[in-house]
């Protein structure tokens, strides 16, 4: 989901299913991004865990990460945002 503000065109990133969001591959290693990071499309900014199962959040666009909505370890239902990314 997309929409545009101000002039720039900003993308959503929302949960695909209810689980447990993590910002960092490991409890002892870094965000995969933080607010400010560019990424690129595809890349991986963070992971979501469900049943024991991690799927990979990943960017649908090249742009700015502008917002990140949950703590690490949140539970997020269907269709929560977590990322706000201003595009290039």
């Amino acid at each position: 989901m997309s929409e545009e503000q101000q002039g720039g065109k900003r993308v959503e990133v929302r949960a695909p299913m209810s689980g447990v969001f993590y910002r960092k591959p490991a409890p002892d290693q870094p965000p995969y991004v933080e607010v400010g990071a560019r990424v690129k499309k595809k890349q991986v900014l963070g992971l979501l865990e469900t049943m024991k199962v991690f799927q990979k959040i990943k960017s649908p666009a090249k742009g700015k990460i502008v917002e990140i909505v949950p703590e690490d370890e949140t539970p997020l239902k269907d269709n929560d945002l977590i990322f706000v990314i201003e595009t290039e």
